[in-house]
């Protein structure tokens, strides 16, 4: 058996986050993944004909601009490059109507006609914050903010958007709609607590720093970091499932970049039993049914600017997104669910040939279902574009099911990493002050099923691998400080 000074198991992006503040420190790191590639959620494949490159999971990225792992490791100078649409997301309603999230806030208030001032209201006090609130919201959240204004902000306007006072705010159908579909991406209720805040800092980063696509597809954040992490010694082994502690490497720290389920499958053995019970409490939340397709040119949308927006949210009122999602959290089918969609074609022509389209789908369904909701997609789709079934040229479903066969973190189905509640949101993945170390010595958490929570960040990885390297080998130097030192020109080599 080798001996190595760090072993990441899973190698999505908070794990190859991990990976690099590591390897940044100057320690010897390996990677184990079960897949045949690495990334997690932040692949791109040809999931449809070829030609067609689709994302398997994550496709836009806001964090990728806002995230500070990604500030200080700087996607950039490793090649990355980020195409922003004109409009952050669109949110359609029947009779062609349609919100529209332009990047800048003024714009989108005046295309909300009467409620254009009570949008401007809610989120300028965030927009302008914008910077600091991430601060806050991408701790470890076991601390005073640094900078208290922009997260006392956010929780009033939590207070106000989760219960009746909502009401008060706005008077058109547009603007309640616009909210509650950015809410819902937190596969909850729009009006639960921790899904109205997890959209608010959505929705802020939609005006402050857009709603981005990499060129080529998501998997170029993954290429950027594992080739950063290989160029700087570490190694990456890929269809490795691990099964027991004992198949890894030796290794004073272990990092895993998985849900609390599997930490249990890999060691449950070995844990104490109380601190199993916790985990095995952990909450997973509502899952996806995913459908990719193919086709022969652009969404006809039937609101003007949609066919500007990177990002959709497919539901109609803000009454309707709250029935399809506590339709899904009480365990059941809603027949017009909550569908997510992407048109990477607006910003990046090169995903399909000849003038076509890849499309990117997600239908929000019940945890652990087994249906196929392709139907239900298109129809939703149909509703606000007429004549997309005509522009099919195939698809490609994933079940939710499916999506747990492909990534076994993905539980059920629930790509979040764990239901989205305040309790989960302060108390993830168990009531610890150090939610990163397990009892086991040496042993850590570091997926989105840890604060900060789900997203493309990296900052669970972040967070963990510091406390590793401050407990297992005496480094207290800035994580952010030691990845500014990674060197782009061997990772693009």
């Amino acid at each position: 058996m080798t001996t190595v000074d760090a072993v990441v198991v899973g190698s999505g992006p908070n794990g190859l986050a991990a990976a690099l503040v590591l390897a940044a420190a100057g320690l010897e790191v390996e990677v184990h993944e079960a897949a045949d590639t690495y990334g997690g959620g932040t692949r791109t494949e040809e999931l449809t004909l070829p030609g067609f490159r689709h994302d398997v999971c994550s496709a836009v990225h806001p964090m990728a601009v806002a995230s500070p792992f990604f500030a200080a490791f700087d996607l950039a100078r490793h090649g990355v490059e980020l195409l922003h649409p004109e409009v952050s997301y669109a949110h359609p309603l029947d009779g062609g109507r349609a919100g529209i999230a332009w990047r800048d806030l003024d714009r989108t208030a005046a295309g909300l006609g009467s409620d254009g001032p009570a949008w401007r209201a809610l989120l300028a006090p965030l927009v302008s914050r914008w910077s600091s609130l991430i601060d806050t919201v991408m701790s470890d959240l076991r601390g005073v903010p640094h900078h208290p204004a922009g997260a006392l902000w956010l929780g009033v306007r939590m207070a106000e958007q989760s219960t009746p006072l909502s009401r008060a705010r706005f008077r058109e159908p547009v603007a309640p709609a616009m909210l509650a579909g950015v809410n819902a991406h937190a596969i909850a209720s729009p009006r639960a607590p921790a899904a109205v805040g997890a959209g608010l800092v959505l929705a802020t980063l939609g005006h402050a720093v857009g709603w981005p696509l990499p060129r080529g597809g998501s998997a170029a954040i993954a290429d950027a970091m594992a080739t950063a992490l290989t160029a700087h010694g570490g190694r990456i082994v890929t269809g490795h499932r691990v099964d027991t502690l004992a198949q890894l490497p030796e290794a004073r720290a272990v990092l895993f970049d998985t849900a609390p389920g599997e930490l249990l499958r890999i060691a449950g053995t070995q844990l104490p039993p109380r601190y199993a019970d916790q985990l095995r409490r952990f909450r997973h939340g509502g899952a996806v049914c995913k459908v990719d397709f193919a086709l022969s040119g652009p969404v006809p949308w039937t609101a003007p600017d949609c066919h500007r927006a990177g990002t959709l949210h497919l539901v109609g009122t803000r009454a309707e997104a709250i029935a399809a999602e506590e339709a899904v959290a009480a365990g059941r089918h809603h027949p017009r669910p909550y569908v997510l969609a992407v048109q990477p074609g607006v910003v990046d022509t090169g995903r399909a040939p000849d003038g076509k389209q890849t499309f990117w789908t997600y239908a929000h369904v019940p945890n652990g279902s087994v249906r196929d909701v392709s139907d239900l997609v298109i129809a939703q789709v149909e509703r606000f574009a007429p004549g997309f079934r005509d522009l099919i040229l195939a698809q490609h479903v994933s079940t939710a099911t499916a999506e747990e066969a492909r990534n076994a973190n993905y539980i059920g189905g629930d790509i979040s990493g764990g239901a989205t509640t305040l309790r989960q949101l302060l108390l993830r993945p168990a009531p610890r002050w150090n939610p990163y170390e397990t009892p086991l010595p040496g042993v850590y958490l570091c997926s989105a099923s840890t604060p900060p929570g789900q997203g493309v960040h990296g900052m669970a990885g972040v967070h963990a691998a510091t406390r590793a390297l401050r407990t297992r080998f005496g480094v207290h130097t800035d994580p952010f400080d030691l990845l500014r030192t990674l060197r782009p020109q061997l990772a693009s080599a």
